[in-house]
């Protein structure tokens, strides 16, 4: 009897022994991960103002090697329309525009989750040709007639920067043409299709020798704060708020600072 009472004490203590490293073991399998975050991935789609281009490109590069499984696509345009397009429907998890009042479109319309952030902001340039034949110095010389000159349209952020820098220097100025974006005003120098245009100092620089920069006292009276916003409606809400993360990081700032933005 002493042999059996032995036997079944210890196998009683082999249980005891037993239980709590089984229980621990399933509580361990069910727990999450250490950062407490799920893994991001599908597609974060991303509607950007024109003048964001490089910087932005550059960023959902890091973005997408920092989040395996995640791609980064972007609509870059005039702040406007894509405000339009988004308060029309268009599917888009961000929206980055180049003046508030772009974005309070967006967000007048209930479009935004949120209030938007002002991440950068971003200065007047004038781009002439490389070398600056026509020896532009200031925003009065594009008023010569002798100039082809190309400004944004009202519309936009840089066209309406544009107008308020000439009333600051009440200059009146007539281009050849209105465009519809930054870039597309940009061009249009790059191509020799006009001496000069009013752009932003990070375009200038994005173009290289491509151009060159003039700049001019009247632009600090027409510095654009650049918000940014997750959307409402947004089909990829936890990979928006990471690239939005990310843009106002400070690996974010570097990228958009050493691009010619200023920070807010």
């Amino acid at each position: 009897m002493l042999s059996v009472a032995g036997f079944g004490a210890a196998a009683l203590l082999a249980l005891s022994a037993c239980g709590p490293s089984d229980s621990d073991s399933s509580a361990g399998s069910s727990a999450p991960s250490a950062s407490g975050d799920k893994k991001l991935s599908g597609t974060v789609t991303v509607f950007a103002a024109a003048s964001l281009k490089e910087s932005f490109t550059a960023l959902g590069k890091k973005f997408e090697k920092a989040h395996p499984g995640t791609h980064v696509t972007f609509n870059f345009g005039g702040s406007d329309s894509l405000a339009a397009g988004i308060t029309g429907g268009a599917p888009a998890d961000v929206f980055a525009a180049a003046s508030p009042k772009t974005m309070k479109t967006v967000t007048g319309a209930g479009a935004a989750s949120g209030s938007p952030a002002t991440f950068v902001r971003n200065r007047l340039e004038i781009a002439t040709l490389p070398g600056n034949p026509d020896k532009v110095a200031s925003l009065k010389d594009l008023t010569s007639s002798d100039l082809k000159v190309v400004l944004c349209d009202k519309a936009v952020p840089c066209g309406a920067a544009a107008q308020k820098a000439l009333s600051a220097g009440k200059l009146t100025l007539t281009p050849v043409s209105y465009e519809q974006d930054v870039k597309s005003a940009l061009t249009k120098v790059e191509l020799k299709e006009a001496d000069a245009a009013v752009v932003y100092r990070t375009d200038v620089k994005a173009a290289g020798e491509k151009v060159e920069g003039v700049d001019f006292p009247e632009s600090a009276d027409a510095v654009n704060d650049y918000p940014i916003a997750l959307l409402k409606d947004a089909p990829n809400s936890a990979a928006a708020k990471a690239f939005i993360a990310l843009v106002r990081s400070a690996d974010g700032q570097k990228v958009l600072t050493g691009a010619g933005f200023l920070k807010p």
